[in-house]
C-alpha cells in the first residue's frame, strides 16, 4: 500500500485546484497546470488541503493513486514557486548563449546547436559555461534539461561535457603503458 498516497497536499496562499469532469487544474501566482485524474483516483478538497483515496481497495488503485498525489504536489509547488535546473558546460571553448527561446551551444562540434526551448521553460545564461532553466512544469524542466544534456554528455577520463550542477561524474583513470 502506498504511503506517498495517504499524506495530504497542503494548499499555500493564492493556489487554487479546480475539479472538472476528471481534469485537474492547479493555479497559482507561476500560472496555471492540468492534468487528468486517473480512474482509480478519487479527490476532495478541504482545509487548503488536497486528499487523494483510492476508488477501490486494490493494490493498483493505491499505486495510482501515490502516483496521482505526487503529480498534484509537483503541480501545487511549481505554480507557487517554480523549479530551476542549472547545467554547467565543461571542456575548453564550449559555451552557451539564449536569444529569444532559442539556446546556441558550441560544445565541440564543427557546427554550433540550436536549442528550441518546450513552451513554458525559459532559460537564462550568467555566464558562457553555465545554463539555468526554469519552469512551472518539473516534468517538462527535467527533460528540456536532459535534451539539453544528451548533446555532450559528459565523459568519464576528462570530464568533459554537459552536466547537471550536483551531478558527481566517476572519473575512469587512463590507460597505463
Amino acid at each position: 500500500m502506498s504511503r506517498v498516497a495517504k499524506a495530504p497536499v497542503t494548499l499555500p496562499k493564492g493556489t487554487s485546484v479546480t475539479l472538472n469532469d476528471r481534469q485537474v487544474e492547479v493555479k497559482g501566482k507561476q500560472g496555471s497546470l492540468s492534468l487528468r485524474l486517473h480512474d482509480l483516483v478519487e479527490l476532495k478538497e478541504e482545509d487548503g488541503q488536497i486528499i487523494l483515496f483510492p476508488v477501490t481497495e486494490s493494490k493498483e488503485a493505491w499505486m495510482h493513486t501515490g502516483t496521482m498525489r505526487s503529480l498534484i504536489n509537483n503541480f501545487v509547488q511549481g505554480v507557487t514557486e517554480g523549479f530551476v535546473k542549472t547545467l554547467k558546460l565543461i571542456g575548453v571553448g564550449y559555451r552557451a548563449q539564449v536569444a529569444g527561446n532559442t539556446l546556441t551551444l558550441n560544445v565541440g562540434y564543427s557546427h554550433p546547436i540550436e536549442f528550441i526551448l518546450p513552451e513554458g521553460v525559459s532559460a537564462e545564461t550568467p555566464s558562457q559555461t553555465e545554463i539555468i532553466l526554469k519552469s512551472s512544469d518539473k516534468q517538462k524542466l527535467g527533460q528540456a534539461a536532459a535534451n539539453i544534456r544528451s548533446y555532450r554528455p559528459p565523459e568519464p577520463y576528462k570530464g568533459k561535457g554537459i552536466r547537471y550542477s550536483d551531478e558527481h561524474v566517476i572519473r575512469k583513470e587512463a590507460k597505463k603503458k
